[in-house]
């Protein structure tokens, strides 16, 4: 090989290594500028956001929901960056973030016990919970007791107390089959409440937001035939059939086509509640017992029951005050499958769907 080719390929090595230098600078300079953007900030004019990070949580858990509610940009790069800068000591607890903030802020926030809200707690109270459910949360996170909340929930005299300020509250709730006198009241919702409180002051936070979804359908609740106190125990029966809307709506007036017609409402989740059976407990049960002897028991005794049997979303209530026209009588759900509920208009189609859905 000639001293000119040598050299020539030794050049063509030196611009290969060059080059690929120059690659590795540009690659490492855009990962360099990536992970930076990363973690600035979601927004300029950013919103107050509380956060709460529960106990036992990790800090990849903890970084992940910061990027799922739109705190931080990319969950991956800044658990790196608090790898790197000593920020991996997450403290439990109730922060006020704000989108505005920058990966560095959120994250010496959420690393400082004191940068938490000192006696707020934060707790979400779902459609279908019942009144045992939400008392029990509450004393979970909170100096009030659940044997408190109940107690007073379903006194007569308090309960009364409230009438003047919130009109949901009529005389039909004070009835003696009623298990819980503000069972179907309790609306569902996040709520703020203070660690150190009171039942009453627990109670009235809730009754405040269920005045607010009251107050979206009163003129509707007006104009139904059914009383506000059996509107809501409806809802109540419909948002434990169905997990739809659209399903909402159906069996809602499939109910009104049975009341129509004097048929009893046969609806398992109403013996469910008499039996104290929840959601998560083997749901044959219901399905078993229709004759349980029960004020609550749709199958034995006619009508509505004496009251709502979990508290209801507003999508139930608003199913019962809009429901979908339809000529059905019966339904079920295809429990063992993808949950579809299928309707019949006689008993003889409503068996067949039983023997292919649920046999």
């Amino acid at each position: 090989m000639s001293k000119k080719t040598k050299k020539r390929r030794k050049l063509k090595i030196k611009n290969i290594i060059i080059l690929g230098f120059f690659c590795l600078l540009i690659l490492i300079g855009g990962i360099f500028v990536y992970y930076n953007n990363s973690l600035k900030a979601v927004n300029k004019n950013g919103t107050d956001i509380e956060f709460t990070i529960q106990e036992g949580e990790n800090l990849r858990t903890v970084l992940d929901r910061l990027e799922n509610e739109g705190l931080i940009k990319n969950s991956t790069m800044s658990f790196i960056y608090a790898r790197l800068n000593n920020l991996t000591d997450i403290k439990m607890g109730t922060y006020v973030l704000n989108d505005s903030f920058d990966t560095n802020t959120i994250l010496n926030n959420i690393n400082s016990s004191s940068a938490a809200l000192s006696n707020g707690i934060r707790l979400t109270f779902v459609e279908g919970d019942w009144a045992k459910h939400i008392a029990q949360k509450i004393a979970e996170n909170t100096n009030v007791t659940e044997d408190e909340l109940l107690t007073l929930w379903n006194d007569q005299e308090y309960v009364r107390s409230l009438m003047s300020e919130y009109p949901f509250i009529t005389e039909e709730i004070f009835n003696d089959n009623v298990r819980i006198l503000l069972e179907g009241y309790l609306s569902p919702n996040t709520y703020e409440f203070d660690r150190e409180t009171t039942a009453d002051q627990v109670t009235r936070i809730i009754l405040n937001q269920t005045l607010n979804v009251y107050n979206e359908f009163a003129e509707q609740m007006s104009q139904s035939n059914l009383s506000i106190h059996q509107i809501y125990t409806l809802a109540s029966i419909v948002q434990y059939e169905a997990s739809k809307v659209e399903d909402m709506k159906m069996i809602a007036q499939v109910f009104y086509n049975r009341m129509n017609q004097r048929m009893p409402l046969q609806s398992s989740v109403t013996v469910c509640y008499a039996l104290d059976i929840e959601k998560d407990d083997d749901w044959f049960k219901c399905e078993a017992n229709p004759d349980y002897d029960s004020p609550y028991n749709t199958y034995m005794y006619q009508g509505l029951p004496p009251g709502p049997i979990l508290n209801p979303g507003s999508e139930a209530i608003r199913a019962v005050l809009e429901p979908t026209e339809n000529n059905y009588l019966y339904f079920m759900a295809d429990v063992y499958g993808d949950g579809t509920v299928y309707y019949a208009t006689t008993y003889e189609e409503h068996l067949a769907n039983v023997e292919r859905y649920l046999n």
